[in-house]
């Protein structure tokens, strides 16, 4: 259903590249003022879900699970040691590495900032219903898989 400044628009502004990175523009902003609400960053959702999910592991293999890159791994890794909401101890099989472990104070953490994330999806989504949010989800899991077949990451979706 058109409205009169859907009609005003010019026509570039109705293609799906540009409504994508627009939406994706609101997506980050309201993603990192819920976190930051919280006094919390997108990075330590990611690494907290990710030892949760996958349990204790390396700097390295987070960061391939996670998607969060070496140089900013250790930075999120300190924030949130500081906070005792991971812990690093020597990885029996090679002193040279760390095993990041997910504590007690990190799981409760992550609860916190898991219903701060679904608000921000409330937000973001509001005006779908929950029938179109999942047809919505499907269709850009859909294009996202695409895409990184065709730039042969099909190892997962992050970069």
């Amino acid at each position: 259903m058109e409205n009169s400044s859907d009609k005003a628009s010019p026509a570039w502004m109705k293609l799906p590249s540009w409504l994508l990175s627009q939406t994706a523009g609101h997506s980050q902003r309201l993603l990192a003022e819920g976190f930051a609400s919280v006094g919390a960053r997108g990075y330590h959702y990611r690494l907290l879900a990710t030892l949760e999910e996958f349990g204790p592991a390396s700097q390295a293999e987070l960061g391939r699970r996670s998607g969060i890159h070496l140089s900013d791994m250790v930075a999120t890794l300190n924030e949130l040691a500081e906070e005792s909401f991971v812990e690093r101890s020597p990885d029996p099989g090679d002193r040279r590495r760390n095993v990041i472990s997910l504590t007690a104070a990190g799981k409760r953490r992550l609860r916190v900032l898991e219903g701060q994330l679904a608000q921000t999806q409330d937000e973001l989504l509001a005006p779908l219903s929950p029938a179109d949010r999942r047809k919505l989800t499907g269709l850009l899991t859909r294009l996202l898989a695409h895409h990184d077949q065709q730039a042969g990451e099909a190892e997962g979706p992050w970069r």
